[in-house]
């Protein structure tokens, strides 16, 4: 038995540089892709160049290249993988917390919230300012998170207050609301609409450093929060009668993760818009290799939520004919995917 679990253990540590590797080539692979193709070995010498202070390479195009490396398409490729970590992190919290595989970041109406909140700041004509749009939908995903745990709280619930089936048909019950709202702001909106039409689907477009420093941010937070709490997490999968027995605080740690992943996904949807099916397809595809032990589960489906999205955003921007929101291609690849995990999981 020993040998087997450590087995298991190697053939997990194998696993997490082997997708940072793959993760490193893509974002070397993405960078060289584009209107204008960079070769792989000069955005290498680049990048070397910018770390360690070397004079930059002799080549004739290389302010060009200079510029679109390091002010274009960067900033984009970077903010691309630590929303797609940060949105697998949460989708991690949110499955492990209300033991359902059908839960995502947006479970509990935190996208909602956030499109709400950019809809009005669309609406009100804030979007020139740098940092409104993303502003009123963090507060959104914020207000939203907290009126939906007021709603489902319970002093007769034996586990601290909360309960995960009231909290996703409250989830449910606001997002429906917020929805109706967004399609009233949509209808007096004008010659606005576009802009929230598009914001909704979501986008990587004309991103900076400071957006990926934000999301980077919360995401070294929130993955620091999420291995603190794996193991409690994993006596949580018992049972909350087991878990309690265990000496797991449910009260407490079910809100501290359960604000770190909402607060994950509200800080990536302020930055990117809506994008759905990441936090809730890596998780399911990640058990596949790891199985259910957190400790393992929240490190590489971070990983693989960057490659994932990362890929997802280079197909969008350097192999279609046109870009299209990348919102969009996750939804119609990530559709048909769950619906077979779906049907894979009931068929067992």
């Amino acid at each position: 038995m020993s040998t087997v679990l450590s087995s298991n253990t190697n053939r997990t540590g194998l696993i997490v540089p082997a997708f940072a590797l793959v993760l490193f080539f893509m974002v070397l692979l993405s960078l060289s892709m584009g209107y204008l193709t960079i070769p792989v070995k000069d955005i290498f010498l680049m990048l070397f160049g910018k770390i360690t202070g070397a004079p930059p390479m002799d080549h004739p195009m290389i302010e060009t290249y200079t510029a679109i490396i390091f002010d274009v398409r960067l900033p984009r490729i970077l903010t691309c993988a630590v929303v797609g970590a940060a949105l697998s992190v949460s989708g991690v919290l949110f499955q492990g917390i209300l033991l359902n595989p059908l839960a995502d970041p947006y479970t509990l109406g935190v996208s909602a919230g956030a499109a709400f909140g950019a809809s009005i700041a669309i609406l009100l004509n804030l979007s020139a300012a740098f940092v409104s749009v993303p502003l009123f939908a963090f507060i959104g995903s914020c207000a939203t998170l907290f009126f939906v745990v007021f709603l489902s709280y319970s002093s007769r619930q034996n586990a601290g207050g909360l309960s995960s089936n009231n909290l996703i048909l409250s989830g449910i019950i606001v997002a429906a609301i917020l929805s109706a709202g967004i399609s009233f702001l949509k209808f007096i909106a004008n010659e606005q609409v576009s802009v929230i039409i598009f914001w909704l689907m979501g986008s990587f477009a004309s991103k900076t450093w400071s957006n990926f420093f934000v999301v980077l941010v919360f995401l070294v937070l929130g993955f620091l929060i999420s291995i603190f709490y794996a193991r409690d997490l994993n006596l949580i999968s018992l049972g909350n009668r087991s878990a309690s027995s265990l000496g797991v605080n449910l009260r407490q740690v079910t809100l501290i993760l359960l604000v770190t992943g909402s607060m994950l996904a509200a800080v990536c949807v302020s930055i990117s818009g809506i994008i759905g099916f990441v936090g809730l397809l890596v998780p399911h595809m990640i058990r596949f290799i790891t199985g259910p032990d957190n400790r393992k589960l929240i490190p590489i489906s971070l990983l693989a939520g960057a490659i994932l999205l990362l890929g997802a955003d280079t197909i969008t921007r350097a192999v279609l004919p046109h870009e299209i929101p990348i919102g969009i291609l996750t939804a119609l690849t990530g559709g048909p995917v769950f619906c077979w995990i779906f049907k894979r999981s009931r068929l067992k």
